[in-house]
């Protein structure tokens, strides 16, 4: 059974947090205790029968003000398929918070309230949208009851986000209305809107292709552990185990590993143990090469005919995410799937505007929330793909020498 992750965004009060709780509650995902709780803390908020946000908003002051501000994952599954959901914060200043829950998601939900159409809240998470290059998008405008489930509303939002859409390059877009309080074709069809004729937002979610989101074509493995036993039955077995990031591999192909460029052929494939003649994406295995050859922990084994790029100096995206500031020569951790190198700030070249994707120039140090262009020079290789051809290889983190806290996230141009 395949997963789905999906991450829910919109601006404040949209709904969010009432249409994941709705999910959860009408298909039968919550547990009988966590039912009697969210009863009990209904009725001390006196918020009608039952309060459905109540289920993601788990911090102390997101209840006390009725707002997500930490990104909340829940999962749930159905006969067809599991979810991980994010559940993103509406509010500007924790927009990092959702590219942090967007970060490896399939699928957004923009939530649109139905009395307020697109706002410019709508407008920048959708531009995060298409800067994670999340594949599909789904438009749910929520609260279609107070506007009288008017087909005209929904028609005039449709076209409205259809032009955001269009300017940034949204290809998969699906749009529905619903109401999150009632239900309404979150996993039943409404009876108020007959003139909607597409799948309630359950049938959306179970559908919606996830295994064309695996790129099969461009072969990426990371080392994460050299398996070497040293027993009297396995003298010279030296192992290479990792997650296929993409592609697929199969015995015997040419391959090189990276950033020595050592080339080699693989001599055997692994997966849980037993030998296997190919292995593919997203599966964990074991690589044994025809030679022997210095490789540790990070190193990359890709197919000899089609590598990514080798460099000491790359061109990044940058979402800043730490309250202390960025300056340009400060130096880092940076965290490339299993391989972690020193790296330094060289330049920062321009500010992106997230509600216009305007260039800006850099005032100043760099401050949290904000998405720049700018240079790393790192201390050894790095073996990498764009973010636009790769997501799986494309990106990275930022970590605090001395901290160890993630201070950004990064997107290989």
């Amino acid at each position: 059974m395949d997963i789905l992750r999906f991450i829910t965004a919109g601006s404040v009060d949209d709904g969010k947090s009432t249409l994941i709780g709705r999910l959860l509650y009408d298909s039968k995902n919550i547990l009988i205790d966590q039912l009697e709780q969210l009863e009990k803390q209904s009725k001390n908020k006196e918020a009608g029968p039952i309060d459905l946000a109540l289920l993601t908003d788990g911090l102390r002051a997101e209840r006390e003000q009725g707002i997500t501000i930490d990104v909340a994952y829940r999962y749930f599954s159905t006969p067809k398929r599991k979810f991980i959901i994010a559940d993103a914060p509406g509010h500007v200043q924790y927009t990092r918070n959702m590219i942090t829950g967007a970060s490896n998601a399939n699928l957004i939900i923009v939530l649109v309230d139905a009395r307020q159409g697109v706002v410019e809240q709508t407008r920048r998470h959708s531009i995060i949208a298409s800067l994670l290059k999340i594949p599909h998008v789904v438009v749910a405008i929520n609260k279609m009851d107070l506007v009288d489930f008017s087909q005209d509303v929904y028609n005039n939002i449709v076209i409205d986000y259809a032009a955001v859409a269009k300017q940034l390059g949204l290809n998969d877009v699906t749009y529905i209305p619903i109401s999150a309080l009632q239900g309404d074709n979150i996993v039943d069809a409404s009876t108020s809107m007959d003139w909607y004729e597409g799948k309630p937002l359950l049938e959306i979610l179970e559908d919606v292709p996830v295994d064309s989101d695996i790129n099969l074509t461009d072969p990426r493995f990371q080392v994460q552990f050299v398996i070497r036993p040293q027993t009297d039955d396995l003298h010279d077995y030296r192992g290479y185990a990792g997650k296929v990031i993409s592609g697929v591999y199969k015995k015997g192909d040419a391959v090189t590993v990276l950033p020595a460029g050592i080339e080699t052929t693989i001599a055997k494939l692994e997966v849980a143990g037993e030998e296997v003649e190919e292995i593919f994406a997203p599966q964990s295995a074991t690589i044994l090469l025809a030679n022997d050859i210095d490789i540790s922990r990070g190193d990359s084994i890709v197919q000899t005919n089609n590598q990514p790029q080798t460099t000491n100096e790359v061109e990044v995206l940058l979402c800043w995410l730490d309250d202390k500031p960025l300056q340009t020569g400060n130096k880092y951790y940076l965290q490339h799937n299993s391989r972690l190198i020193r790296s330094v700030i060289k330049q920062v070249e321009y500010k992106l505007d997230v509600n216009t994707l305007q260039q800006q120039p850099v005032e100043g140090n760099v401050k949290l929330n904000e998405v720049v262009k700018a240079t790393i020079k790192t201390a050894s290789p790095l073996v990498y793909d764009s973010y636009t051809k790769l997501r799986a290889n494309g990106s990275a983190i930022l970590i605090d020498e001395t901290s160890h806290s993630t201070v950004a996230a990064v997107l290989f141009q």
